[in-house]
């Protein structure tokens, strides 16, 4: 129901502004993301509604179908966070505004090769806070060579970092560690100052750490649909 989703939605932005506060930050410096993985295109269509204008998704088909179902709501704004194959590339790049996974040149130059019109797309790099080089991202000592080849590519707009906090550590010295690259990608283009760093469970340590963007699902849209 519509109301339950606008109390959930509520809750979550007094933490936000309750842990901005905490930061000494000011809530409205910070960019609530709402990500509807496996969600109806009819969710996001109550969430604008709600006045939601950033929405999240993980996966190209969703959000390739999602906007396409949504045309007419032209004031949203769509984050794809997911992995990006680079053979998904076009497609992402006609659907999202921001592309917040780029851990690779590969997938940068993709991306730069399928832009279609003027239009710049912004992206942020991707770390990968682990020690395995499994999981999405690149490592810290890497960022800089990667972030100085998203900015030789014209048709993208480095933004700043991304990452997710490990499952195995204490968000807050996960997120730390994302500020100091975060720092580092900045030194080379001060426009690039976005964190998107906090989900459901850890947005609070994010905020504390510098986060301006938190992709926030299920606290939200509730538990996702079974999707079999």
């Amino acid at each position: 129901m519509t109301s339950e989703l606008g109390a959930r939605l509520s809750a979550i932005d007094e933490k936000i502004a309750d842990a901005a506060r905490l930061a000494g930050r000011d809530a409205g410096e910070i960019t609530r993301i709402v990500v509807t993985k496996f969600h109806p295109a009819s969710l996001v269509r109550d969430l604008h509604a709600l006045g939601v204008r950033e929405v999240g998704e993980n996966r190209q088909q969703e959000l390739s179908a999602k906007t396409a179902e949504l045309g007419d709501l032209d004031d949203l704004r769509w984050h794809f966070i997911g992995q990006a194959q680079t053979n998904k590339a076009a497609a992402i790049r006609r659907s999202a505004d921001a592309v917040h996974s780029i851990d690779r040149d590969r997938l940068a130059d993709a991306l730069h090769r399928a832009a279609e019109d003027d239009r710049i797309l912004d992206v942020l790099v991707q770390i990968n806070l682990t020690d395995d080089p499994g999981r999405g991202g690149v490592a810290p000592d890497a960022a800089a060579a990667l972030a100085e080849h998203v900015l030789s590519l014209p048709s993208l707009r480095l933004r700043g970092v991304m990452a997710v906090a490990p499952l195995d550590e204490e968000p807050a010295a996960a997120f730390d560690r994302l500020r100091t690259v975060a720092d580092g990608v900045r030194s080379l283009d001060p426009a690039a100052d976005w964190i998107s760093a906090g989900m459901t469970g850890d947005f609070t340590e994010a905020i504390l750490a510098g986060a301006t963007h938190l992709r926030i699902g299920s606290a939200i849209t509730g538990p996702r649909p079974d999707r079999g």
